[in-house]
């Protein structure tokens, strides 16, 4: 799987795409918000010493912030914006989808691709692992304490854990997308998934699925947007997540997608898929609008942020060929004040998700 690699070369990185994040709402919800959920952690769990008891909480919270701090700068410094229990909740959570990542693609914090000797082996020993984890047991593994830790403190819905593991199963199959469908599938399991365990992190009630849907739809539009920046280094280790439909149309050789010949229609077909997630990314701010405001701004800098490398991507598809496209310091200084202007300010109109794929029930 395409996780984000560093977020400007040698520096360390940004996660692809995996994130919504937040906790308990703090007061009452305001009119127009999604469904409060409050989660409180089952029986077993509590036996089993889970609420801090048996596990080092502080120790696995300041593990967790490490991993985001060296695998995703962008994620790092939006995370910052929400109130302490949920940012700790979102560093836990991305410690275990950072670790998923890097173990079944060989790298480090989103680095460089490397074969594995035996992928199918790595995706059972993580499937494993973390359903111990969401079991309530306690592994010895920070990343799959972290999982236990925050499954057990909101409640995750199993389901979305499972489909992101699905997502590395693909990539343990060498699987690629055929078409646009399986394109934004793959993007589900890989980030989508991983929007609906953050929103139960954000206290967004189970069965509230309009605004799961939503905040899937961030996840896509964050993956649709590195798959856009990262065409050319997933070339080099060997992956292509374009759909053969949109390669063929093109009369691109999926086996050489990066040959000279092939650049100018290679670039429109990155711009295709990057102008492809601002449809999810205008769906997910929908859903943004419901959250408590701390988890608002914090999810629409993050949507700012990751919307610019789609737009510039688009904008320039054949310079994100050449070299990768970075969202710079004082880029991201203005993104976080611009969310926080539209964090405070009226909620976007409430429009349908028609056109819109949409994930599994």
């Amino acid at each position: 799987m395409r996780a984000d690699g560093p977020d400007e070369r040698g520096q360390a990185p940004p996660l692809k795409g995996r994130g919504w994040a937040g906790a308990v709402r703090q007061g009452p919800p305001s009119i127009g918000s999604a469904r409060t959920h409050v989660p409180t952690p089952t029986p077993s769990l509590k036996r089993r010493g889970l609420g801090g008891t048996s596990l080092d909480r502080p120790a696995l919270v300041a593990t967790a912030r490490d991993s985001i701090a060296r695998g995703s700068k962008s994620f790092a410094f939006a995370s910052r914006l929400f109130d302490r229990a949920t940012r700790e909740r979102a560093w836990l959570l991305y410690s275990w989808c950072r670790h998923c990542d890097d173990w079944t693609d060989g790298q480090a914090f989103g680095g460089e691709l490397s074969a594995v000797d035996d992928p199918a082996a790595r995706l059972a020993a993580l499937r494993e692992r973390t359903a111990r984890a969401m079991a309530g047991e306690q592994t010895g593994e920070a990343p799959f304490d972290a999982l236990a830790v925050v499954a057990a403190e909101c409640a995750i819905p199993r389901r979305f854990v499972d489909d992101h593991l699905d997502g590395f199963a693909l990539d343990a199959a060498g699987w690629r997308p055929a078409t646009e469908d399986d394109l934004l599938r793959y993007c589900y399991h890989v980030a989508g998934a991983v929007g609906g365990m953050m929103a139960a992190v954000m206290g967004v009630d189970p069965a509230d699925e309009d605004t799961l849907d939503r905040a899937s739809d961030l996840g896509l539009a964050f993956q649709l947007a590195n798959i856009a920046r990262d065409v050319a280094e997933d070339a080099v280790g060997g992956r292509c997540y374009l759909p053969r439909a949109w390669l063929a149309q093109a009369g691109i050789d999926p086996a050489d997608v990066m040959a000279a010949a092939h650049r100018p229609a290679l670039a429109e077909l990155t711009r295709r898929a990057a102008a492809l997630a601002g449809a999810y990314e205008d769906s997910a701010r929908i859903g943004a609008a419901r959250l408590p405001r701390r988890s608002r701004w914090a999810v629409l800098a993050a949507a700012n942020i990751y919307g610019a490398i789609g737009r510039r991507v688009a904008f320039d598809p054949g310079k994100a060929l050449e070299r990768r496209t970075v969202v710079g310091k004082r880029a991201k200084l203005a993104f976080v004040t611009r969310a926080l202007r539209d964090a405070r300010g009226p909620a976007p109109a409430d429009a349908g998700r028609e056109g819109l794929w949409t994930r599994p029930r």
